[in-house]
């Protein structure tokens, strides 16, 4: 049950972090490309390489390290919303910014993971 309540909370405010970040972005951005997903899921993806590489270096508990990766980087990052938006560029024949959309986060996503876990 404690997993499960640090999955919750961590999950919880990563969430809510994600809207108001993402939502924000979006919209200083001012642009149709979802830039405001990319940035939130890059930034989770150093942030899971960074506590990763910290619970190892450090010996982060086990407690912690569940709160902060399957809880708040999970909530934090986006990637059904990602997929979905991904799906919008398609349909609306959008192909390139679906291609860009989609290199970069996979891309960053994968250099964020790796360039947190050696930090």
């Amino acid at each position: 049950m404690k997993n499960i309540l640090l999955v919750a909370f961590g999950g919880a405010v990563g969430s809510v972090l994600r809207y108001l970040v993402s939502k924000w972005l979006q919209e200083a951005s001012s642009v149709a490309f979802p830039v405001g997903t990319l940035v939130v899921n890059v930034v989770g993806c150093l942030l899971i390489g960074l506590i990763y590489g910290a619970s190892d270096r450090w010996g982060i508990s086990g407690d912690m390290r569940l709160l902060l990766t399957v809880g708040f980087c999970g909530g934090f990052t986006t990637f059904s919303t990602f997929m979905n938006e991904s799906l919008s560029l398609m349909r609306a024949d959008n192909l390139l910014s679906l291609a860009l959309y989609a290199s970069l986060s996979v891309g960053l996503g994968l250099v964020a993971v790796w360039a947190g876990s050696r930090i």
